[in-house]
């Protein structure tokens, strides 16, 4: 069964495409929810005057995702967990729990399906995770476990610039210059 898409259709389209599709999931699903119209030759004369706007929308959503992408790919998300000794987890990070802490930190609203884990992680440390953002642009956000070892990196040099600054000068002592 031939139908047009109005919404992105993970897999099968984005809005405006005309797919075909098995007549059962056409009607139990994708008519019943508003993802797709039935393609008739009606629907398909109106989508074509549609289409200017159409692609006016896909510009921007492409142009939106583009710039999600640069901000998941430049964010270090802390993710909090129970770990222990040799640095297992008591459980694992799961896509829901990396998907709240990126709305936690950057205020993103990510769904949990888009988060991209092909197993839970179960280690502490840094992970780099993919999250689907539209279509085939990915964004690749990097979850920290535990602690940030550039964090701390960071705040032993400024403890140790602190402890130098507070120190006491050592005495100057004269040198004599001797010409030759």
């Amino acid at each position: 069964m031939k139908v047009i898409l109005l919404k992105e259709l993970r897999g099968k389209g984005g809005e405006g495409d005309i797919i075909d599709v098995a007549p059962g999931f056409a009607n139990n699903f994708l008519l019943t929810e508003g993802y797709a119209i039935k393609a008739t030759p009606g629907n398909i004369k109106q989508l074509e005057a549609k289409r200017k706007n159409i692609a006016k929308r896909e510009e921007t959503r492409i142009a939106d995702a583009q710039a999600l992408k640069a901000q998941l790919d430049a964010a270090r998300i802390p993710v909090e967990a129970q770990i222990g000794e040799e640095g297992q987890l008591f459980g694992s990070v799961t896509s829901t729990m990396v998907a709240d802490a990126i709305n936690a930190t950057l205020g993103i609203e990510v769904d949990k399906r888009r988060v991209e884990l092909n197993k839970p992680i179960k280690t502490a440390g840094v992970h780099e995770v993919v999250v689907s953002i539209y279509r085939d642009i990915k964004g690749t956000v990097t979850v920290v476990i535990g602690d940030d070892p550039e964090t701390a990196e960071a705040e032993e040099a400024v403890e140790e610039a602190i402890a130098d600054a507070e120190a006491p000068a050592e005495e100057v002592v004269d040198v004599e210059v001797v010409e030759d």
